[in-house]
């Protein structure tokens, strides 16, 4: 990925994203998305950007496991976010979803992950601290609640799915309010050009609908050029 396709899409919002995506396929139905509602913990700051770093936790019932067992994995866990290039993204699954009750981001888990770089958090679990955790680290998460439960790790760098979207281990992701999408790997070379031919061809229809004595006969000039500009 390019400096300026990182700033780019930094900029963006994740609709943006998913409406280029089927302007570089030169088709509609593309559909690695996230479905249903998700909560934002920094709506007003930029989009999460970067490369997924994968995992699953659990937290309704205490692990099975000797707790020797549960601390190496965290440990391990934590070296594998803290050693990802970046730019990167935790996705975390948990898989008591949907009756999630541990809340695995709160200020001290969202300021760790920060201060090893990594531009924010995806999960379709639990969020808390919202007024404490740091800036520049936003979270998407599915729920929000009070208490961590009896949260532990349970796999490392697999498959993992939030709300209806699979992502896998380097997956380039992009997530905002609006939810997350996995940018097609053979698409990240065109997604550039896909957004700024975007912005152009919806220029067309926005320019014509701002304008004094915008009518119907206006707007039906406007999308025949809108429809020949997206060719």
């Amino acid at each position: 990925m390019t400096p300026s396709l990182l700033a780019l899409l930094r900029k963006v919002d994740t609709p943006t994203v998913c409406n280029a995506i089927e302007m570089a396929q030169g088709k509609r139905g593309f559909n690695q998305f996230t479905r249903g509602t998700m909560f934002c913990s920094a709506p007003s700051e930029g989009a999460i950007v970067g490369f997924a770093r994968t995992a699953k936790i659990a937290a309704v019932q205490p692990p099975s496991e000797a707790p020797e067992v549960i601390r190496q994995r965290r440990m391990d866990y934590y070296r594998y976010m803290a050693e990802a290039p970046a730019p990167s993204v935790a996705v975390v699954e948990d898989v008591d979803f949907p009756s999630c009750i541990g809340a695995y981001w709160g200020e001290i888990n969202t300021s760790v992950h920060k201060g090893f770089g990594m531009a924010g958090a995806l999960t379709n679990g639990v969020m808390r601290d919202l007024g404490d955790m740091p800036q520049g680290f936003p979270v998407i998460a599915g729920s929000i609640g009070p208490s961590h439960g009896f949260v532990h790790v349970r796999e490392i760098d697999t498959p993992v799915s939030i709300f209806g979207l699979t992502v896998n281990p380097s997956d380039l992701i992009h997530a905002d309010r609006h939810g997350a999408v996995v940018v097609p790997a053979n698409l990240i070379d065109q997604l550039e050009h896909a957004i700024l031919k975007l912005f152009e061809t919806e220029r067309i229809i926005l320019s014509a609908a701002s304008e004094p004595g915008f009518c119907f006969e206006k707007f039906e000039v406007a999308w025949a050029a809108f429809e020949k500009a997206r060719v």
